[in-house]
């Protein structure tokens, strides 16, 4: 496998509409002979965006986020693989981050706990071919942390933090719980994220480094509310580097419940399709009550999937749910004892 050269000109923001027909590619040989003769044959493909078999379930062709280049095969394990499938309502949430990147380098994901904001960035690296740094962004997380640091005695030995490796060597940085990140790491991104597109590394004599090409950026956050414990609004000058938000919600809530969920369900843990619905309808009344701010936590399709995954296994749905859904949503007695009852009563019906 041969890489070519890193396609040149690459601008920002609006202006980074790709080259066209410029493809890393693969080239493949072999071999004739006839007599004393012999003919090499070199056969070159070009590279297909994507390996991931979820790749024609989404429209995305067009958005080739690194035409003519091929990231290192040091970072190939970086490259997530075997992601499950994105299921929504028809909002293209797929779509509409990858558009966003390929236009604009970076988006802004916010929605509840459980909606599926991690699970979909990693799909979107597996689809795009991206290598994923990901930092979750806690109040222990220190930009020292991000950017490096030197280790040992003197200033000969410099680690590079996730996001100065990112910024080398490109992929996909993953901010998760972006609006509990610190003001002073906040800070450090801002000239990263705009039209100066590098970091100065203070630390390390003022070395500059540039943004790759091909880095991009996708931060996630939970509203900002008392409920979620750390999280702020968010730095204005860093919120405005956001080109795009994208809002995320549970599928199935109160009564509405949605028939792509249960199919997911079923085809997750091959329960039988009355017992998935129950599920989700367990689960989409917790989420309506979680948002009416009875509940203080809404169960995600993967915490219902481990609850399926025992009744599979041969625990009655109640026994299950004590295991996982019931004692996953509070530490309260009275708040287990309403979810026990609502259990219950669903599977009585």
């Amino acid at each position: 496998m041969k890489q070519e050269e890193k396609a040149s000109g690459f601008g920002y923001g609006t202006d980074s509409i790709k080259q066209t027909g410029k493809h890393a590619t693969k080239t493949d040989s072999f071999s004739l002979k006839k007599g004393n003769s012999k003919i090499t044959v070199d056969i070159s493909k070009r590279r297909e965006m994507s390996e991931s078999p979820h790749y024609n379930k989404y429209t995305i062709s067009k958005y080739d986020l690194h035409p003519g280049y091929l990231f290192p095969e040091l970072f190939e394990h970086l490259i997530p693989t075997s992601t499950p499938e994105y299921v929504d309502s028809g909002q293209r949430y797929v779509e509409r981050i990858i558009r966003a990147l390929y236009y604009f380098k970076q988006c802004a994901l916010i929605g509840p706990s459980g909606t599926g904001k991690t699970h979909i960035t990693y799909l979107v690296a597996e689809l795009t071919g991206l290598p994923v740094w990901e930092v979750n962004c806690g109040l222990q997380t220190s930009s020292y942390d991000l950017i490096g640091r030197f280790i040992g005695l003197g200033k000969e030995n410099w680690i590079d933090g996730q996001v100065t490796s990112w910024l080398r060597f490109g992929g996909l940085l993953y901010l998760d719980e972006a609006n509990m990140m610190k003001q002073d790491v906040a800070t450090r991104l801002n000239p990263v994220l705009d039209t100066r597109g590098h970091l100065v590394l203070t630390e390390k004599d003022n070395e500059i480094v540039a943004r790759h090409p091909y880095a991009y950026l996708i931060i996630s956050m939970n509203p900002f509310s008392s409920e979620f414990a750390g999280t702020k609004p968010l730095n204005a000058a860093f919120r405005r580097r956001m080109s795009v938000w994208i809002n995320f919600d549970y599928e199935s809530v109160g009564e509405k419940i949605s028939s792509q969920e249960v199919e997911l369900l079923i085809k997750r843990t091959k329960i039988d399709e009355d017992t998935g619905y129950k599920i989700i309808r367990v689960g989409a009344e917790m989420r309506r009550q979680y948002k009416a701010g009875d509940l203080p936590y809404a169960p995600s399709i993967g915490d219902l999937v481990h609850w399926a995954i025992l009744i599979k296994d041969g625990s009655d749905p109640i026994t299950a749910a004590e295991e996982t859904i019931v004692a996953l949503t509070s530490d309260s007695v009275e708040i287990q004892g309403d979810v026990r009852r609502l259990i219950e009563a669903t599977f009585s019906s």
